[in-house]
């Protein structure tokens, strides 16, 4: 079991979520529906993410039509994404530290916004990406705040459940793109990308501020108010409310880390781990597929809204299944090592499709062979690489690192990303084929990079965990 004072000790950047140990005295913790509530309102954040990813494959063809756009052009607008959400991902611990979760989470929304009109009043390429960039910002600043947020305000028994609606909300906007973008054209699509930024303005009106960031900033009143609200009217907060008054004095006497903390000998192999897993997750080609998948399946000969829309649905489905139910169970390596070996068989399908269709054999199995290997590709990524590399980074850091090196690997993969998404178009230019057989490649190496150094973390403590790894 962890003591108190294992967890008061380890606590550093005030940008990280500001929670109670999980295993300290037993304080009575109830939700009231203002939890439900704010959750609701704060994943709209995650729903605005997904639809800033999944715009860009349904559109491309419209896009490059109408505003007669090159493949190069086109790559550009779908990997800038990716440098506005790195400045995001840099600026969003200030920010929230500063304005507030709730002000960082208005300031987000209305940058986005802006971005989704600009896009849609876009004459040309150079408005085009100005207004992708501002979502990316926007995206960048809401995966950092969103789950900080939902962690911050959610009682103990509840946290986990509620931390997941993050996840699944960002694979729902992701599919919506690809459901509405089947039937609108691409400046309507815009449109529909500042809904949720008009829900999330005016939804963090109705809902309290996280009581753990009004009491670092000195509101305790607020505080107390905010907390009062959360639990319910009839709940005794009193215990609740001194063990986060504790804690947060706790924070003000630790030492914070710095980057050169990261390369030390015996934190080098959490870095290690940490940052190969967020390398692996974006370069075995997850955002080449989403952003270009009906490219593919037009590639392939199939049918791109039809292959579109079965991923879609496929994504929710075993997002939700993965993360409410077999994490625990099955176990992070598991887990892993499944999803990286499926994405190698995805691979090897859509490569071997392309290679069937550039040496003109088989013609009339090559659209299934495309649409199943994007299917078992996107199937087994959702299961496992694409929410469990984010688990395992908040459990194998010591807390006095997890805010330099969280704030690393965030950055470390939104950079992939970028790179993935803007070399995509190219790679296939190149050669379809030898594309996907790279990215299998890739698959590979990630299979022996889980085996060999990422550990098994299900069921240990924090201690445990890094005491096993050092």
């Amino acid at each position: 079991m962890e003591t108190r004072k294992d967890d008061t000790e380890k606590k550093n950047d005030r940008s990280e979520p500001l929670l109670l140990p999980e295993n300290g005295s037993d304080v009575s913790e109830e939700a009231s529906w203002m939890v439900y509530l704010s959750t609701i309102i704060a994943v709209c954040g995650s729903y605005e993410f997904g639809t800033c990813v999944g715009y860009s494959a349904p559109t491309q063809f419209g896009i490059m039509e109408e505003l007669n756009l090159s493949y190069s052009q086109f790559s550009v607008f779908g990997s800038i994404l990716n440098m506005g959400a790195v400045l995001g991902a840099i600026t969003s611990g200030k920010i929230s530290d500063f304005i507030g979760r709730k002000g960082a989470m208005r300031l987000s929304s209305v940058i986005s916004a802006i971005g989704w009109l600009i896009i849609y009043l876009a004459k040309g390429n150079v408005p085009l990406d100005f207004g992708r960039f501002l979502t990316g910002y926007g995206c960048g600043t809401l995966s950092f705040v969103v789950p900080v947020f939902i962690a911050e305000i959610s009682p103990r028994k509840l946290r986990g459940a509620l931390a997941t609606l993050n996840q699944l909300f960002i694979v729902i906007g992701l599919a919506s793109m690809f459901l509405i973008g089947a039937v609108v054209n691409w400046r309507t699509l815009a449109l529909t990308g500042v809904a949720p930024c008009v829900v999330l303005f005016f939804g963090t009106w109705f809902i309290p501020e996280s009581p753990r960031w009004l009491e670092m900033v000195g509101r305790h009143s607020d505080f107390e108010i905010a907390l009062q609200k959360l639990r319910g009217p009839q709940a005794n907060i009193t215990r609740e409310a001194e063990e986060i008054q504790e804690y947060l004095a706790s924070l003000a006497h630790l030492p914070k880390a710095t980057l050169m903390d990261l390369i030390d000998k015996k934190n080098i192999r959490f870095v290690i781990v940490g940052v190969g897993l967020m390398f692996f997750q974006q370069f075995v080609g997850i955002n080449g597929v989403i952003f270009y998948a009906q490219q593919i399946f037009v590639s392939a000969g199939a049918s791109p809204t039809l292959g579109s829309i079965l991923y879609s649905i496929e994504q929710v489905v075993l997002t939700a299944l993965g993360a409410t139910l077999l994490i625990d169970r099955l176990g992070r390596r598991p887990l892993l090592m499944t999803s990286a070996v499926g994405m190698l068989i995805g691979c090897l399908l859509i490569g071997n499709s392309f290679l069937l269709k550039a040496h003109g054999l088989a013609l009339d199995i090559i659209p299934a062979l495309a649409v199943s290997g994007v299917l078992v590709y996107i199937g087994s990524f959702s299961i496992g690489m694409g929410a469990i590399p984010w688990v395992i980074m908040s459990e194998i850091f010591p807390i006095n690192l997890k805010g330099t090196a969280g704030g690393l690997v965030t950055v470390v993969n939104w950079l992939s990303s970028w790179l993935v998404s803007f070399t995509f178009n190219f790679l296939m230019i190149w050669s379809p084929h030898g594309t996907f057989y790279v990215y299998g490649g890739v698959c590979v190496l990630a299979i022996i990079f889980i085996a060999k150094l990422v550990p098994e973390t299900k069921g240990r403590t924090l201690e445990e965990i890094q005491a096993m790894m050092m």
